[in-house]
């Protein structure tokens, strides 16, 4: 007998959405984790881990960069010597593309920078990633019709808190009955 390990959901992924990841997912990458996902068509997806951080400041990890007090999530194992980000700030960041109502990702960095220099931004206000995450073409799709990954919806302020502890088993609890036994699950399926 096969046991389900992932909320009902009939939500199919689209740009904006979270996937949360199965729980028993043994990938060092993507074990328990939140994945924004930024863009998925039919060429293929990517997103963003909300959940891992790596011990490293903003002003480490690019020169002429001021001391910004955020924690800095590596956002998957591509590319991953780029840093990425998204941010709240619509249209003040020229060339961002909209990724769910209230967050947008990329734009005019040199702008970005200015405002972190001058001081005129809160750690809510953006985040910042070292890679991505991306599937190429119907890769996501299967991975989902398997059970790796589900997919939920999110709100903008919990997208931009990097101050959540287990983001993963907040999201996973609030996706009803199922959600909070899944969540409640050992890591080791052994310890169970």
């Amino acid at each position: 007998m096969k046991i389900d390990f992932s909320p009902n959901s009939k939500i199919k992924p689209v740009k904006g959405n979270v996937l949360l990841s199965e729980p028993f997912l043994n990938d060092p990458y993507f074990k328990r984790t939140v994945v924004l996902l930024c863009e998925h068509n039919h060429e293929g997806s990517f997103g963003f881990v909300l959940n891992n951080y790596i011990d490293v400041e903003l002003d480490q990890i690019m020169e002429e960069m001021p001391h910004f007090p955020t924690r800095i999530s590596i956002g998957g194992p591509v590319r991953n010597s780029n840093l990425y980000y998204i941010h709240s700030l619509g249209d003040e960041i020229k060339e961002s593309v909209e990724i769910m109502p209230g967050i947008y990702m990329g734009g005019d960095f040199d702008h970005l920078k200015k405002l972190l220099v001058a001081g005129k931004l809160e750690k809510e206000n953006v985040r910042f990633f070292v890679g991505y995450s991306g599937w190429s073409a119907d890769q996501l799709q299967s991975e989902i019709e398997s059970n790796s990954w589900f997919v939920t919806n999110v709100d903008k302020d919990t997208v931009m808190n990097t101050d959540i502890e287990d983001l993963w088993k907040v999201i996973m609890k609030q996706q009803g009955r199922q959600g909070e036994m899944i969540a409640n699950l050992p890591e080791d399926p052994s310890l169970n």
